[in-house]
């Protein structure tokens, strides 16, 4: 095999505006097939880009069943994560699953266990540890330019559409799990280690009919190893800011824009308030970056360092978050050590592109 053949599962707004044009910047990867529920939108983007094949979710079985394909990229809502993954790896299809990997412990179990039975990879889409100006602010932190970091705090927010389907508790939609997830998933690869305990606060809003399902706001404290700590708000009723700041014994890091696709990682470095350093991450394609990785992954044989564990750790760090929310307490957590941590092995620097078809 000298290329991955994918199933791109869900033609909406992510697989539009960032996967599909990502693509053609991979060399090791294509797009054999698009499964959607809308055929008309699914074969126009098909025919711009260069795809040969259409398919209804009714044809999905079959497909898998098929020599057509290798592996599966998942962007439909996060409820339907682990019903589509677990069908593509029993039939021994690759699946890189959106982030949250999927609503419950128990899915994502289930989908860990499918991918082991089968020997197929599953791989969260965590593309931020594919981009290199995120590597190289790890690796900063790693190298102890700062210290050791001490404290970690975040502002991931938005203002979401009304109606988008990130708004529907059946889909396991907010802020938490669309955008806080990678403020906690950054928390994590600061500090190399799990939390172990978590207070949250959540927000309605004032009268906002956008949030009569899901909060508009929440605001998260995390208490990791070592006495460190993690404070970050993800909002979908605020004015958009995406950054976190990583304080340590000698230093600080600011890192705005920290987390969106559309953007470079630009940080800045800081000693007793002076600043002494700052960088802007290479201009790269993080799905690009990210699909090179796991196609990587999967014609060497090595699994991917953000496999289904990272994602389940997230889903039960946020599982926690939603219990102190609801009981007003904190709330213990327990999981076991990452093996490994994005760096230097997990970036791709991959260039954008502007060639896409958004519908």
């Amino acid at each position: 095999m000298e290329r991955v053949r994918y199933a791109v599962v869900g033609a909406g707004w992510i697989s539009q505006i960032a996967f599909l044009p990502a693509v053609a910047q991979v060399r090791q990867a294509e797009v054999a097939t698009i499964v959607s529920g809308n055929r008309d939108a699914a074969g126009r983007l098909a025919g711009f880009h260069g795809i040969p094949e259409v398919l209804e979710y009714a044809d999905y079985d079959a497909l898998l069943a098929s020599d057509r394909i290798d592996a599966v990229y998942i962007a439909l809502p996060n409820s339907l994560h682990a019903d589509f993954a677990i069908r593509a790896l029993k039939a021994g299809k690759h699946a890189l699953v959106e982030k949250p990997l999927a609503p419950t412990l128990a899915e994502c179990k289930a989908m860990i266990a499918a991918a082991q039975a089968s020997g197929a990879f599953l791989m969260t889409a965590y593309r931020l540890h594919h981009d290199p100006g995120t590597c190289e602010v790890l690796a900063r932190i790693r190298e102890g330019v700062i210290g050791d970091p001490r404290v970690f705090s975040s502002v991931f927010a938005f203002q979401s559409d009304a109606g988008n389907h990130r708004l529907k508790a059946r889909h396991w939609g907010g802020p938490l799990q669309d955008i806080g997830v990678y403020c906690l998933n950054a928390a994590r690869h600061v500090f190399a280690a799990e939390p172990v305990e978590v207070a949250a606060m959540g927000s309605l809003g004032d009268d906002d009919p956008r949030f009569t399902e899901v909060e508009e706001s929440v605001a998260v404290t995390l208490r990791f190893p070592k006495g460190r700590l993690a404070q970050f708000v993800a909002s979908f009723g605020a004015d958009a800011r995406d950054s976190y700041m990583v304080l340590g014994t000698k230093g600080t890091i600011e890192v705005d824009p920290g987390f969106r696709f559309e953007t470079d990682v630009m940080f800045r470095q800081y000693s007793d308030g002076a600043k002494t350093g700052s960088g802007v991450g290479q201009d790269c394609d993080h799905f690009a970056a990210q699909l090179a990785y796991f196609s990587d992954c999967i014609l060497c044989g090595s699994p991917p360092e953000d496999d289904g564990a990272e994602g389940m750790a997230d889903v039960a760090i946020m599982r926690a978050i939603e219990a102190a929310m609801a009981s007003g307490r904190s709330q213990e957590i327990a999981l076991p050590a990452r093996p490994s941590h994005p760096g230097p092995g997990t970036a791709r620097h991959l260039p954008r592109t502007n060639r896409r078809l958004v519908l």
